[in-house]
């Protein structure tokens, strides 16, 4: 899945998906495309909010009462210091490796910051944040983007809080590869064309899956969202609040219905951007973010033809996509020279059109890109692609490539566990985007050779007993169809959706003032919607 969140504003949100010249996130699903109807359009039956529901399994609550064997984790006291120069506090929180066996195995040490509400009467409490990945570090959305662009009655009336998710940035690390070998990793071709493209494909995921094993050792088998869950509740206790008023984008939806499911009656002002259906497997997780992609695809290519200088042609949406296609093709014969010691393959090029999708601002430089590649200049494609990886100037990758997949691949059983079951599925990935199937297809191969096997499976979420959650879903939203929202909201027991009409990943922050003040309402009144909401 590409379901990735970054730290910067207003574009809260990236998705990481598969793991191959692309990545491994969280979910994608979906038959032929990623929303309610061909165009995104939103459904206000709730018949249809949970059409895509699987058979999924109910996700149980946990005891209320804390168990014995943890009281010693939920009573520790964090010792606060200070972290920069804008009022920030840092700390360390002790957690369990095993929450099954926590007398048995080490202790975590999981890295938090916040920023005290700045305003002079009692704060409501404290807001916890996620950016998404899974693998986008909370500490430094919180000090880089959260407490700066959340709007000053917020800050003024909650402590900010951002917790490293385990395996996360600063909280015991996972790697698995050097930033040479990251490098080499992201040329890989993801859209073999024989048996020896395929092998290669296949082997650099298995050296991935083998780094990732001799790098974190047993830390790998304990990295899943319901483990992260559990931590956002030990957090909980030790901040003062009896429960839990978060703001979860992209995957961090996905952690917030988790801890609605396990922790219902600790469950305060929830609100999830951008939301993941916890019901769907991987493969149709997979499918439906291609189809997700497809759409947003469309509409920069809509655009893109109604203008001058567009790199597509100016005929039709289908003729710019088929364009795409052959401008990668052409790539994937003879890479492109960039400046820089790589070269643009046609994975970087496909991944640098994938991060300019996340955001209808991108879609300018995308164009400039797509001009200058098309005449033999890869650079730009290239950057675009790097912003993606999160790999800085000097070549050095963030964590987030490698926390994402070692999350993905414990949560849910493998979309695929060979390159014939591949093949297999090619004409639905195909069916959901002509430009981006092939590709999807085969970087939902990755958990395929995941050294750990996975805990997790598809969950229905009700959360009964919990507070109003407050969904919110966009309709052109590449990495988190919109039908996921509407799904998600049908399963909760006291969830309202919040529909934002638009482009891009997320809504919060980046979809205009109804959306904002909708949420900013919840937030500072408990005030939920009384039905389904619309925003356009």
């Amino acid at each position: 899945m590409h379901i990735r969140h970054t730290s910067r504003l207003p574009r809260t949100a990236l998705a990481v998906l598969a793991t191959a010249a692309l990545l491994t996130a969280t979910g994608c699903s979906g038959s032929s495309g990623g929303s309610g109807s061909p165009e995104g359009a939103p459904s206000s039956a709730s018949s249809d909010r949970a059409a895509g529901r699987t058979d999924a399994q109910p996700l149980k609550p946990l005891p209320a009462a804390v168990p014995a064997e943890l009281e010693r984790y939920y009573e520790q006291k964090l010792s606060w210091r200070d972290c920069g120069d804008e009022g920030f506090q840092c700390a360390r929180m002790k957690a369990p490796l095993d929450y099954d066996h926590p007398d048995r195995d080490k202790d975590l040490s999981l890295a938090v910051a916040r920023k005290k509400a700045s305003g002079k009467g009692k704060p409501i409490g404290s807001l916890l944040v996620n950016p998404g990945g899974p693998g986008g570090s909370a500490v430094d959305y919180v000090q880089q983007a959260a407490a700066v662009g959340y709007p000053p009655q917020v800050r003024r009336s909650y402590d900010l809080v951002g917790l490293d998710p385990r395996g996360v940035a600063r909280s015991e690390p996972v790697r698995c590869l050097t930033d040479k070998q990251m490098d080499s990793f992201t040329q890989t071709d993801q859209t073999p064309d024989d048996q020896r493209e395929t092998g290669r494909l296949v082997s650099a995921y298995k050296k991935f899956a083998a780094g990732c094993d001799k790098k974190a050792g047993d830390l790998l088998g304990h990295l899943s969202t319901v483990d992260a869950a559990r931590d956002m509740d030990m957090l909980r206790a030790l901040l003062g609040d009896k429960k839990l008023n978060y703001v979860g984008a992209s995957y961090g939806t996905y952690l917030g219905a988790f801890y609605a499911g396990l922790f219902p009656q600790r469950s305060g002002r929830l609100v999830l951007d951008g939301a993941l259906d916890p019901s769907l497997t991987m493969l149709r997780l997979n499918r439906d973010q291609t189809g997700g992609f497809d759409t947003a695809f469309r509409e920069f290519a809509k655009d893109c033809v109604s203008r001058s200088d567009c790199p597509l042609g100016r005929k039709s949406t289908k003729d710019a996509g088929r364009r795409l296609s052959a401008f990668f093709a052409k790539t994937d014969k003879k890479p492109l020279r960039t400046g820089d010691p790589r070269e643009l393959t046609e994975s970087l090029a496909t991944t640098g059109v994938i991060r300019a999708m996340y955001d209808e601002s991108s879609w300018p430089q995308l164009r400039d890109a797509l001009t200058t590649a098309m005449d033999g200049n890869g650079a730009d494609l290239l950057a675009l692609a790097d912003e993606y990886y999160e790999r800085d100037p000097d070549g050095h990758y963030g964590n987030i490539m490698f926390a994402n997949p070692a999350v993905n691949c414990l949560d849910l059983p493998p979309a695929f566990s060979s390159p014939d079951a591949v093949k297999k599925a090619l004409p639905s990935f195909e069916k959901a985007s002509p430009v981006f199937g092939r590709g999807f297809a085969w970087a939902a191969l990755n958990c395929g050779y995941w050294p750990e096997k996975p805990t997790g499976r598809p969950r229905s979420i009700d959360a009964k007993g919990a507070d109003p959650i407050l969904v919110v879903g966009t309709t052109r939203d590449p990495a988190t169809p919109y039908a996921w929202a509407q799904s998600l909201a049908g399963q909760l027991a006291a969830a309202r959706l919040l529909t934002y009409e638009g482009d891009g990943h997320t809504a919060y922050l980046r979809g205009g003032a109804c959306i904002n003040d909708t949420v900013d309402r919840y937030l500072l009144k408990g005030e939920a919607p009384k039905d389904d909401k619309t925003c356009s």
